[in-house]
């Protein structure tokens, strides 16, 4: 048994795959792929910890703890485990996981972590301020034909183009 990687595989069969996949999520859920709300219930979990009181008076948080609720008993809890734990499963049996800090080449480690963890946190903050994330206003949003699913992809590319072009000459 050879050590090299898998090959990866072709982007059509995985873009059908990922659209089947979202349909079966729709069907048997009723719910889009999206991940954002599963850290609002990290929040709201934390802080209930931190301060019950508090947390059951926020008009926001407070829903998700009221009357001895556990935040995590919800679907976006068992989706968000699911990805992760299937990912990892694929990645694995894959040969590919290594651990790895990708980025900038011209960075640092620290500088790179310290990166992501500030953009991390804006597209977190911008992903709760329009109610969804790329992969729910994107993926669950274009596939029921909504206007701003496309509008979001349109502009998440353009961004992205831009960004990464003005990023080039930090990496090798």
């Amino acid at each position: 048994m050879s050590n090299e990687p898998k090959p990866l595989w072709r982007p059509h069969i995985a873009g059908v795959l990922l659209g089947l996949g979202l349909l079966m999520t729709f069907v048997l859920t009723g719910h889009g792929l999206g991940a954002s709300g599963f850290t609002t219930r990290v929040a709201a979990g934390t802080a209930h910890v931190v301060a019950p009181a508090a947390t059951e008076a926020n008009s926001y948080l407070g829903p998700m703890v009221e009357d001895g609720r556990n935040p995590f008993n919800a679907w976006i809890t068992w989706e968000v485990l699911g990805v992760a734990l299937g990912a990892l499963i694929g990645a694995v049996s894959a040969r590919r996981f290594k651990w790895s800090v990708d980025g900038p080449t011209r960075m640092s480690k620290a500088a790179r972590l310290g990166l992501a963890l500030v953009g991390g946190i804006i597209a977190g903050f911008g992903a709760r301020m329009s109610l969804g994330c790329t992969s729910g206003l994107g993926l669950s949003g274009a596939a029921t034909l909504a206007t701003a699913g496309f509008v979001f992809l349109g502009g998440f590319f353009v961004a992205g183009g831009i960004i990464g072009t003005a990023m080039r000459g930090l990496w090798r």
